[in-house]
């Protein structure tokens, strides 16, 4: 068989071939132009900014809560400084001792007053939650209330633990 032959034998397979390949002109193309995806705002929302109204039963409320803080903070004092002198006179004396016994029970007292503070805490907690809960907005006096107890509770929890390491661990 020469080049000739096997050539003409060979186009009009080709030519089948390669017109399976072709699509037909009807055909639709995707647009190029930009999807809707392509043209939202990834920016963040801008929240709204709600105006909270006065609510007279909740500022009572934090009147009531603000003394009951101001009356634990004063009678932890009058105790801290108590436990503070009894701490002082037992430095170095041994592990049961009598004065060593009359400090821990003195600090113990300490720990009941600052559950006090605490306990007024979880009533600020509580009334944030129920506000949230009946769908009223955040209240600015709450939070302010919360750290204000916050920073009580930490300055006794303070206390008790320089009153406390004057004594010999037990």
């Amino acid at each position: 068989m020469t080049h000739r032959s096997a050539l003409s034998h060979l186009v009009p397979v080709l030519l089948l071939l390669t017109g399976g390949c072709v699509a037909p002109r009807s055909a639709t193309f995707p647009s190029l132009l930009p999807r809707p995806i392509e043209s939202r705002s990834d920016a963040e929302p801008v929240a709204p900014v709600t105006i909270v109204e006065p609510d007279p039963a909740t500022d009572a409320t934090l009147v009531d809560l603000q003394k009951a803080i101001d009356t634990a903070g004063k009678a932890f004092d009058v105790a801290a400084d108590s436990a503070d002198r009894l701490a002082k006179a037992a430095h170095g004396d041994a592990v049961g001792s009598d004065r060593w016994i009359a400090a821990q029970t003195a600090l113990g007292q300490l720990d009941g007053l600052r559950a006090t503070t605490s306990s007024t805490i979880t009533d600020i907690d509580e009334l944030a939650l129920t506000r949230a809960a009946s769908g009223k907005p955040e209240y600015p006096a709450i939070a302010t209330l919360r750290q204000t107890a916050q920073a009580a509770l930490d300055a006794q929890a303070a206390r008790i633990q320089s009153i406390q390491a004057r004594l010999t661990p037990a």
